[in-house]
């Protein structure tokens, strides 16, 4: 049995063993041929090693990249010796593992698509001229425990199974982009109210909390630099947050709460208490469910019976099952192939 002082001597070495870097960013600021810049920016990263995604657009950039520590440093001096980047501000994680497998930078028309009526970008919100208050993590949390204060998370439902700030609002929506049309069909909620809103890293959330205001909501706060500044802050230590964050890369879920942290995530199937995510087999569905490895595999990680006993699922092909094994696991659970599925 391993005594107290070879448990801390190994602790230490675990902690002095993470030389892996996840950097995560945006910025808005208006960047000329973004095109080409996209361009310019995947070759550099390519030619220091550096792994992850970023996407750029003529409102500026987004990203969360990974590598080690030279690596990381290379590609910050490199970011910040870009026009108008000067000040960009980089969330450090420290980790194990590389965040990512391969390297991605792509170009797309918004760095945050907002869901806006016909894709309308010329009436886009730019956060540059129309972005709520800037709320710290200190106040953030005051507004937490205030009971006149609205707090609304402005994520997709499965990142807010797997962790949200305690008392805050789950919009019933699927993915960021249904928010403002849900917002618009429940401002009973929100009306003469002060309105605070989060997000992983603050990027939804300045244009978010943008297009509230421009919706004539009077009192609108954002927490700065979300809430992977939150679990980061020395004095709040991520208090009342519930669970874990969710994040786009290889780790998935990232603590928030170190002074009293729990498990809200609950599996798919049976309710317990679970963090582990798979998205779904049937690949026309894809959707992201929290289970179990016992349960993915008895349920063949389809989240419905339809999606189960879906031709393509990809359980099924990845484990090279035949027929007779997906009928027995089916027959296990009250299931069949030919069974008329419900909704």
């Amino acid at each position: 049995m391993k005594n107290s002082e070879n448990l801390r001597i190994e602790k230490r070495t675990n902690l002095m063993a993470k030389d892996i870097r996840v950097l995560l960013y945006y910025l808005y600021t208006p960047i000329e041929n973004a095109e080409q810049f996209a361009a310019d920016h995947l070759a550099f990263c390519k030619s220091i090693g550096l792994k992850g995604r970023i996407l750029v657009a003529d409102e500026g950039i987004n990203g969360t990249v990974s590598g080690d520590y030279e690596t990381t440093q290379k590609y910050m001096d490199y970011v910040h010796s870009l026009p108008g980047m000067e000040d960009l501000w980089f969330k450090i994680d420290e980790e194990n593992e590389q965040a990512f497998k391969k390297m991605f930078v792509r170009y797309k028309k918004e760095i945050v698509h907002l869901g806006l009526e016909d894709n309308d970008f010329d009436n886009d919100i730019n956060p540059l001229e129309t972005t709520g208050a800037y709320l710290s993590p200190k106040e953030f949390k005051e507004a937490l425990l205030d009971e006149d204060t609205v707090v609304l998370d402005t994520r997709n439902d499965y990142e807010y199974d797997l962790g949200h700030f305690r008392g805050a609002i789950r919009p019933d929506i699927r993915n960021f982009r249904e928010l403002p049309q849900w917002v618009r069909d429940n401002k009973e909620k929100f009306m003469d109210k002060r309105v605070v809103v989060y997000c992983t890293g603050g990027v939804r959330c300045e244009k978010f909390s943008g297009w509230m205001v421009r919706e004539g909501y009077k009192d609108v706060g954002q927490l700065h630099g979300g809430i992977a500044t939150y679990g980061k802050d020395p004095e709040v230590q991520g208090e009342l947050w519930d669970g874990k964050m969710y994040v786009f890369d290889e780790r998935i879920a990232v603590d928030v709460n170190h002074v009293n942290p729990t498990i809200v995530g609950k599996d798919w199937f049976d309710g317990t208490p679970c963090e582990r995510y798979v998205n779904c087999g049937n690949p026309f569905c894809n959707r992201r469910i929290l289970t179990s490895e016992e349960n993915e595999d008895k349920y063949l990680r389809g989240c419905s019976h339809e999606c189960r006993v879906h031709p393509r699922n990809r359980y099924v092909a990845e484990n090279e099952l035949t027929q007779a094994e997906v009928v027995e696991r089916l027959a296990a659970i009250g299931e069949s192939l030919d069974q008329v599925a419900t909704v």
